[in-house]
């Protein structure tokens, strides 16, 4: 009967290959076949590359060993182990060798065992890096699956003193097919393992970006009616913006932070286009200080053309390329500089560095970085859309406040108004008739008032963060500091829409002006400040009117040419208005009222 052939192991064809060699060989063979075996142990690959080398070493009886990964250009190393040396010395040498030049370049260039009994005098080497280890006699090995090179193992300086034999290289040898074996485990392993990252990364990008918890956004919105309903418009307008700019501002702290994360780098940046063509930095995950939110990169470099335009940047070091004109770029080394974009318009960059003498980024990290640059920049598309949908609801709740108040609240006040001027006419008590004259009054005043928060409801979302109504709510709380009280406020017309930039600016100068005068010279208890956006000139046109009255002591009659008055005529009449000062708000017409107008 025939015996059965040996089973197609790597075992067992180390071990035909090792027949007929001398004893002492053979005699290595369980022993080599055990150290294969602990090679072959594990998936994680830079757990696989230290039990490599010290395999090798313990075999061949070495002082030191290393194994150098090769790149995926075939040019260079992208990861280099060693044993024997230990980490003080280490960090001594400094960066690890790329395998561009010497016996370690030559190995890769033309993949031989090479055996020296004197490296130094090799003229190959390119020599050791001070603090480097001795080292003279040297064995170098291909590692190779299916014919294509994986890497090198080398060995150096015998612990008995003597040179490597052939039973070292054989060995070496033997070895070193496991270990090709075992690294491309490896690497299919840790390559799932990055692309599940990568995935997961993506996925809690997008789950973070639409999920909104990050801030507590109900989109229903109730506005205060009564003598605080401006402040109370402008306080919830502020509130929304403020809540939508942090929520956008914390998605691209998540894309920042998950970027870094994956990427294994020492920093996550996020960018954004400028107005004059440039990026601005936006947001940042990094634990130095070297790159701060708000540095800008202007438009003239010919990366950020490039960007703009859609295309990703690879920088082998940062430190170094010239075409980098921000002074941060000078503490970082490889670097990838990716577009956000989505349905063809670049929402902004995406840039992971990291540290000098880092590792260079591989091309399949290139690739999924870029596949979740482009996942990142739709769930930011997405969340945009959400938050625009939020404040069109926002809009809708407005305007639905709006209309209740406009075609109930007023349309009731007003009945009440004409049914209590009835009831005046028709009383013969004048104490009655004054009391209810001056209800009317304050029904005149509240309907005034409801008025203006609904003008205030109907702003647009393109209004600019701070409107006139804004400025002169901060004129008046700011002139309630020295005078002690706060005056009282009232707004007719559409404000923020109507009244321009220029005269705007004037009004508020203006403003700023009658209430200087009033805490200076009026000695006042009460004042009323009014801002009218649908007064009529006396030639019929459009135009805005500002009063300030109070109930002071009033101007003296040799007085009235003091220069804060002639600033205030002189920036109406500039306008094409006019200033004028009336009688104010106490009893008998005591006080002033400074009028002041401009067309809109």
């Amino acid at each position: 009967m025939k015996a059965p052939e040996p089973e197609n192991f790597p075992e067992a064809d180390a071990a035909r290959r090792l027949q007929g060699r001398s004893t002492e060989l053979t005699a290595r063979v369980p022993q080599l076949l055990e150290a294969m075996r602990s090679v072959g142990t594990g998936l994680e690959l830079h757990s696989t590359l230290d039990r490599i080398c010290e395999t090798a070493a313990r075999l061949a009886g070495a002082r030191y060993a290393a194994l150098g990964v090769v790149d995926e250009t075939g040019g260079g190393l992208s990861d280099f182990v060693t044993y024997g040396v230990g980490d003080d010395v280490a960090r001594q040498i400094g960066n690890r060798p790329d395998g561009h030049t010497g016996l370690l370049g030559e190995l890769i260039r033309h993949p031989e065992a090479i055996r020296l009994t004197d490296l130094t005098a090799d003229p190959r080497s390119a020599g050791f890096p001070p603090h480097h280890p001795p080292m003279r006699t040297f064995l170098g090995v291909p590692i190779r699956v299916q014919g294509e090179i994986l890497g090198n193992l080398y060995l150096t300086e015998k612990h008995d003193g003597t040179e490597f034999t052939d039973h070292d290289q054989h060995m070496a040898r033997v070895l070193a097919t496991e270990a090709g074996l075992a690294i491309g485990n490896a690497r299919l392993y840790e390559a799932a393992r990055r692309r599940e990252r990568w995935i997961d990364g993506s996925v809690a990008v997008t789950t973070a970006l639409l999920s909104g918890k990050d801030a507590d956004h109900s989109g229903r919105l109730e506005r205060p009616v009564g003598t605080e309903a401006t402040e109370g418009t402008e306080r919830t307008e502020r509130t929304e913006r403020t809540d939508y700019a942090d929520r956008a501002h914390h998605a691209l702290i998540v894309v920042a932070e998950q970027a870094r994360r994956l990427a294994d780098s020492a920093a996550g940046l996020v960018l954004l286009p400028t107005s004059d063509g440039g990026l601005e930095i936006v947001a940042v995950s990094s634990d130095t200080p070297d790159v701060s939110v708000g540095t800008r990169i202007p438009g003239r470099s010919a990366i950020v053309a490039k960007l703009l335009a859609g295309e990703s940047v690879y920088i082998e070091d940062s430190s170094t390329d010239s075409r980098l004109v921000s002074p941060q770029a000078a503490h970082f080394g490889p670097t990838m500089v990716l577009p956000l974009h989505s349905d063809g318009r670049v929402l902004g960059v995406l840039v992971t560095p990291r540290a000098i003498g880092g590792r260079p980024f591989t091309e399949s990290e290139r690739t999924l970085a870029t596949q979740f640059a482009s996942q990142a920049a739709l769930a930011l598309m997405l969340a945009e859309a959400q938050r625009d949908r939020e404040r069109l609801a926002v809009f809708e709740d407005r305007d639905r406040i709006a209309r209740d108040l406009h075609d109930l609240v007023i349309q009731r006040l007003f009945a009440a108004g004409m049914m209590l001027e009835t009831a005046q006419r028709q009383s013969d008590v004048p104490e009655v008739r004054t009391g209810i004259g001056k209800a009317v009054d304050e029904l005149d005043v509240t309907i005034q008032e409801i008025r203006t928060a609904i003008f205030a409801l109907q702003q647009g979302s393109s209004e600019a963060p701070s409107g006139l109504r804004t400025r002169v709510l901060r004129e008046i709380n700011m002139a309630a500091v020295p005078l002690g009280f706060k005056p009282a406020h009232r707004f007719v017309g559409a404000l923020d829409s109507a009244v321009g930039e220029l005269t705007g600016k004037n009004l508020i100068a203006a403003l700023r002006e009658a209430l200087s005068n009033t805490f200076r010279h009026a000695r006042a208890s009460r004042i009323e400040v009014t801002v009218d956006a649908s007064a009529v000139l006396p030639d019929g046109t459009p135009a805005v009117r500002l009063s300030v009255a109070d109930d002071g002591v009033g101007i003296p009659e040799g007085d009235r040419r003091r220069s804060g008055l002639r600033n205030l005529r002189r920036r109406a009449e500039s306008l094409g208005g006019s200033s004028e000062v009336g009688p104010g708000l106490g009893e008998d017409g005591t006080g002033t009222t400074v009028t002041w107008q401009a067309p809109l």
